[in-house]
């Protein structure tokens, strides 16, 4: 009698980078709403000057914007493997907290602020980091297996 290990469906760990990117693709599309985004006639393309604020809370630009879309679809992307998934969540949870270390040692009016950067984005920046890394490493060493004969 031979036993085999294969994966079947998705895993949880793709499931959840499958949410992770679509949120992140939402949040990207929702900085472009009017409404949605105060003081969006204030919207810039990058730096500290730009003073929409998505929520009425945390400080977006257009690249800010983009950047958020583009992380969307990668992690959507990233989701279709178990591989890609973990790499995605574990990746993205370390840029988050170089993000959130970057805000809190660059000055918010300074021109290094580019993307633009306040302190709900610093703050939402290492809770995102924590979750991220900590959900890659979690569900990565966690594989669905059916056994079959």
């Amino acid at each position: 009698m031979t036993t085999t290990h294969t994966r079947t469906g998705r895993a949880p760990v793709q499931t959840v980078a499958l949410l992770v990117g679509a949120v992140f693709l939402l949040v990207g599309v929702l900085g472009f709403v009017p409404g949605i985004t105060s003081n969006y006639g204030a919207l810039m393309f990058g730096g500290h000057h730009s003073e929409a604020m998505l929520l009425g809370l945390f400080q977006v630009s257009i690249l800010h914007n983009i950047v958020h879309l583009l992380f969307g679809v990668v992690g959507i992307s990233l989701s279709r493997s178990f591989a890609g998934a973990k790499n995605f969540l574990i990746g993205g949870g370390v840029i988050y907290l170089v993000l959130w270390l970057y805000g809190l040692f660059i000055g918010q009016e300074s021109a290094a602020n580019f993307v633009p950067l306040n302190t709900a984005d610093n703050w939402l920046h290492f809770v995102l980091g924590v979750a991220m890394l900590g959900l890659g490493i979690v569900l990565g060493r966690q594989v669905t297996t059916r056994r079959t004969v």
